[in-house]
C-alpha cells in the first residue's frame, strides 16, 4: 500500500516512520509511506506556502498555488483528504475500508486553514479524528496511517490481532492479563488459566458486550440493542 503526506514538517512524519508497527511495516516494504514537502510546490525564495485572508480576520491561511504544486508535482494515489475538523469522521471502519484499497494521501492543514479552492477542486474528501482542533494534521495523519496501516496483510505478525481489537465488531476489546497469576493480592480471573477455550471466548465476548455497555452506550445502540443470546451470553458470566 502506497500512502502520500503532504505537509509543511516532513521531519515529524519521517521521525513517526522510524518506530513501532508502523517503522518495521515501511522497512519490509509492506507500506510505501511518502512524506512531500509542501514548500515544495512554492514559488518564491522564501518558499511561502501561506498569506493573510481576504476580509480580514485572525491567523494565516494556507494559499492554493503552493498546494495544487506540490499535489500535481508528485502524482499521488488517490484519494486525497484534508485532514481537519470539518471531515467525515475516521474511525476504524473508515479505517477499514482504506486499507482494503491499493493506496490514499493525506495533506495536513496549518493555521488557520486552507484556501476554499484547495477544498473545492484539489482535494477527494476530508477526515476528521475527533470535534477538537489541532495545530496542524500531522498529529491527524499519523492516528490514520497507524490505524489503517495496521490492517494492511502482513503488517501485524498476528492477523488475529487486528480482527479481535476494539470496535471491529462494533465493541470495546475484552480486558488483557499476563504474568503473574497474581500482583499485590490481584488475581488473574480463573476462566483465562482454566483452559477451555470456548469458555475464554465466551467470557471475552461477555466482558467486551459489558464494557461496551458500561462505557459506550451509543456503539451497543448503533448494533440495534443486545441480542438475547448476549443477554443470556452476559448472565452466564453474572454481568447482567
Amino acid at each position: 500500500m502506497r500512502v502520500d503526506v503532504f505537509t509543511i514538517f516532513p521531519s515529524v512524519l519521517e521521525a513517526f516512520l522510524g518506530f513501532g508497527v508502523i517503522g518495521r511495516a515501511v522497512d519490509q516494504g509492506r507500506l510505501d509511506v511518502r512524506v512531500r514537502d509542501l514548500r515544495a510546490g512554492a514559488g518564491d525564495v522564501r518558499r511561502s506556502v501561506d498569506d493573510a485572508p481576504f476580509g480580514g480576520g485572525a491567523g494565516m491561511v494556507m494559499m492554493p498555488e503552493p498546494l495544487f504544486n506540490a499535489v500535481e508535482q508528485a502524482d499521488p494515489p488517490r484519494p486525497l483528504f484534508l485532514l481537519g475538523p470539518a471531515g467525515r469522521r475516521f474511525d476504524q471502519a473508515t479505517a477499514q475500508e482504506l486499507a482494503s484499497g491499493r493506496g490514499f494521501s493525506l495533506l495536513c492543514g496549518r493555521y488557520e486553514g486552507v484556501d476554499q479552492r484547495v477544498r473545492d477542486h484539489l482535494v477527494d474528501g476530508e477526515l476528521s479524528v475527533g470535534d477538537f482542533v489541532l495545530a496542524g494534521g500531522e498529529p491527524a495523519a499519523m492516528a490514520v496511517i497507524e490505524a489503517v496501516g495496521r490492517l494492511v496483510p502482513g503488517v501485524l505478525g498476528n492477523e488475529l490481532s487486528a480482527a479481535h481489537e476494539s470496535f471491529s465488531e462494533g465493541l470495546l476489546e475484552h480486558p488483557h492479563y499476563t504474568r503473574p497469576a497474581e500482583f499485590r493480592g490481584w488475581r488473574v480471573p480463573d476462566v483465562l488459566r482454566s483452559g477451555d477455550h470456548g469458555r475464554v471466548d465466551r467470557w471475552r465476548k461477555a466482558q467486551s458486550l459489558a464494557r461496551t455497555t458500561a462505557s459506550r452506550p451509543d456503539l451497543i445502540e448503533a448494533r440495534g440493542g443486545l441480542t438475547d443470546a448476549e443477554r443470556a451470553l452476559l448472565e452466564e458470566f453474572g454481568l447482567a
